[in-house]
């Protein structure tokens, strides 16, 4: 774990308390709809017509299993280029000696180099803000997708850096970056700075990018095996 850096802070990631008000506000918006298309159709109760926009709402909710993080959504609207791509093959990294290095000095770089602040004292909300390190400060999407960015830059495919959101070991929600390579799928984390096989996190993986389309998100729902730090994946090299 890391020692040498503030403790990173309560990171949410793309879901729970800071995407409730979102839910909120559109299932009133449905309800307002739904009630005043019903009203002139028919002459059914308030509270009948309460009831049925929240069966409605929820129905709809429910059959979301692959909703994209809103503010994923949010970020996309203000830097239209980095989402705005053609779908591709998935495609996975070759897990040599050297791109090994470079996986160990970007998420070492990354790490060092932003300064752990929560979401609230950075932006003044308590809704997730997705962006790159502007001011040199973030919490964990900002690390997650600064990595992403650097990997591409470095030569690495777009398809094989998955932004994932899980739940961290207090269960709280937390964002990495996945790299998917031919010995098995790495995650990179600004609360590690270990890089290390998924199942070696003992985060719960909720969800994840399309390797074929970045703004396709597909569910994962699985434990990550037990947390070890002292699995290396050197070993894992040819």
């Amino acid at each position: 774990m890391r020692t040498d850096a503030a403790p990173a802070p309560r990171c949410g990631g793309g879901f729970g308390n800071a995407a409730r008000p979102d839910f909120v506000f559109r299932a009133w918006l449905r309800f307002v709809d739904w009630r005043d298309g019903a009203a002139s159709r028919s002459g059914g109760s308030t509270v009948d017509m309460v009831q049925g926009a929240i069966d409605a709402i929820f129905r709809r909710r429910r059959r979301r299993k692959h909703q994209r993080p809103l503010r994923w959504v949010d970020f996309c609207h203000r830097r239209p280029k980095e989402c705005k791509v053609p779908a591709l093959p998935a495609a996975n990294v070759k897990l040599t000696a050297r791109n090994l290095r470079i996986l160990k000095r970007i998420n070492q770089k990354a790490n060092s180099s932003i300064k752990p602040v929560s979401n609230f004292d950075h932006w003044g909300t308590m809704a997730d803000h997705w962006d790159y390190p502007v001011d040199g400060k973030g919490d964990c999407k900002i690390y997650a997708l600064y990595k992403r960015k650097l990997l591409q830059e470095a030569g690495f495919p777009r398809q094989a850096l998955l932004m994932t959101v899980v739940r961290d070991l207090n269960n709280e929600g937390h964002t990495v970056l996945t790299v998917k390579t031919d010995k098995g799928d790495l995650v990179l984390d600004n609360l590690v700075d270990e890089i290390r096989p998924w199942n070696a996190t003992g985060y719960y993986f909720l969800k994840r990018q399309s390797q074929q389309n970045p703004n396709i998100w597909l569910s994962v729902n699985q434990r990550g095996g037990t947390p070890r730090t002292s699995k290396t994946v050197a070993k894992l090299v040819d």
